[in-house]
């Protein structure tokens, strides 16, 4: 094979130079290499010398030589045994490392599985699946990067754009709602991608997510409590406008509520003319004077019970259903909305000021979201 003509260090950091190091482990998978040839061709790659572990305690490891499998350590690898791999690399690591490290974990893992079944797996890869969703990759990048993905040029996609603390929990929500459907998932900066391949309604989706976020992370949330995942929905679309469908999610995300009383899962399609307000500059929301004075409101004990409260209100429409979702007599909340009224100047029975004063506390979560993603 042609592996031994590539090497890490005389290759760019982009898409191209992704899929070629995707192409010398495929061509190793498909040909049923040896984990001593696979870890043999991954260490003339990287120019260094390369390891790898398994669980069962057999160990694999080769010099930057390569072209031979005299000096690997090896013994029996134990089937479906999870490998550790690493790079014995003298100096700065190379941008391109993770992505060698990935393909070689991901053809030691093929090449251990026996049955054909097992052995047409596809597990997520997450250089593979930014380069399906980065909107300046090639078309036939795109289209080699989703074919190694395991996922069919020729069905719909979905893109989900997924913040939360315990990423795998809110993966194991977001699988209930996607029963059936193909699903690849990776870490992109401070969020997590999860893009669906199979047919479902929009409404259906976020709606059933919604309320499974809501059963699992319910509000009023204690102080420093897990807030549970936000989820932004991009539009179903051809796998080759994957990228437009996560931008899509990532805009969606911006509107998930940091408060816990607004919507925890929000789709793309759903927002119209909502969407205009992504728009606006953070600095001028929080510069806004009735944003600023909630804020100022917020951050007083009694002050935020109020805000709270009108935030419940805005969502569930009347004082005795914000009572029940609060826990709290309906006279109690009439109380918190009469006091927060009083100090913005809001007259709740207005139509005007009512649109204002949930405007206000949209853009404020907007505002705080947002603030709150890029941390």
């Amino acid at each position: 094979m042609g592996a031994g003509l590539i090497r890490i260090s005389e290759l760019a950091f982009d898409a191209d130079s992704v899929l070629r190091i995707a192409a010398v482990f495929d061509e190793l998978v498909e040909s049923r290499a040896s984990s001593e040839r696979v870890i043999e061709v991954a260490a003339a790659v990287a120019g260094c010398g390369v390891g790898a572990r398994w669980a069962s305690g057999s160990v694999v490891r080769c010099g930057p030589a390569g072209g031979s499998v005299r000096g690997c350590e090896a013994a029996a690898v134990a089937v479906f045994d999870e490998p550790e791999v690493w790079l014995d690399r003298r100096g700065d690591a190379t941008p391109l490392d993770r992505v060698l490290l990935d393909r070689l974990r991901h053809a030691l893992r093929a090449g251990t599985m026996l049955s054909d079944a097992a052995f047409s797996l596809r597990i997520d890869d997450p250089a593979l699946l930014e380069v399906a969703l980065s909107p300046t990759a090639q078309r036939e990048e795109r289209a080699r990067a989703i074919r190694l993905l395991g996922l069919d040029e020729n069905r719909p996609v979905r893109v989900l754009a997924v913040s939360a603390t315990s990423p795998p929990e809110a993966l194991q929500i977001i699988a209930t709602q996607l029963p059936g459907q193909s699903i690849r998932t990776a870490r992109i900066g401070n969020t997590t991608a999860v893009v669906c391949q199979g047919g479902c309604d929009t409404r259906e989706l976020a709606d059933g997510l919604e309320a499974e976020i809501v059963a699992a992370f319910p509000a009023p949330m204690a102080a420093q409590a897990d807030r549970g995942p936000w989820v932004g929905i991009g539009s179903g679309c051809n796998v080759f406008a994957a990228p437009a469908s996560w931008q899509q999610a990532l805009r969606a995300l911006r509107f998930a509520s940091s408060t816990g009383y607004g919507r925890r899962a929000v789709a793309y399609e759903r927002l119209s003319a909502l969407e205009l307000l992504a728009e606006l500059p953070l600095d001028g929301v929080r510069g806004n004077r009735d944003v600023a004075r909630i804020n100022e409101i917020a951050a007083t004990p009694a002050g935020a019970l109020e805000v709270q409260t009108a935030e419940a209100f805005f969502v569930f429409g009347s004082l005795r259903r914000t009572a029940a979702e609060l826990h709290v007599h309906h006279s109690t909340v009439a109380a918190r909305l009469a006091h927060l009224s009083d100090q913005m100047d809001w007259d709740l029975d207005d139509p005007m000021d009512r649109f204002l004063a949930t405007l206000v506390l949209m853009v404020r979560r907007i505002a705080l979201s947002s603030a709150e993603l890029t941390e």
